[in-house]
């Protein structure tokens, strides 16, 4: 499944030194799609291929909620354009 997640940012740099040590653990048959944010970095998107969405949030709310607040949502992978099949 697609898991997307919604961040509003009160720590950029925080954010993103906990979402890249996130990336570099990211557990086995899990996969990066997208990591993006907004121009001033106080909201950011990405897309990840996990097993659910609880499962998901179990392991990125611990790194990152000192940084965010966030939302966890399951993609529409079958009406999304660009995701990987």
């Amino acid at each position: 499944m697609h898991v997307m997640t919604v961040s509003r940012v009160h720590d950029p740099s925080g954010f993103d030194g906990a979402l890249k040590g996130a990336y570099g653990a990211l557990p086995a048959g899990s996969r990066w799609i997208l990591a993006v944010a907004g121009g001033d970095g106080t909201t950011v998107v990405n897309v990840v291929e996990h097993g659910s969405v609880e499962a998901f949030r179990a392991f990125l709310e611990p790194r990152t909620a000192p940084y965010a607040t966030t939302d966890y949502v399951e993609a529409d992978a079958a009406n999304a354009v660009g995701l990987p099949g």
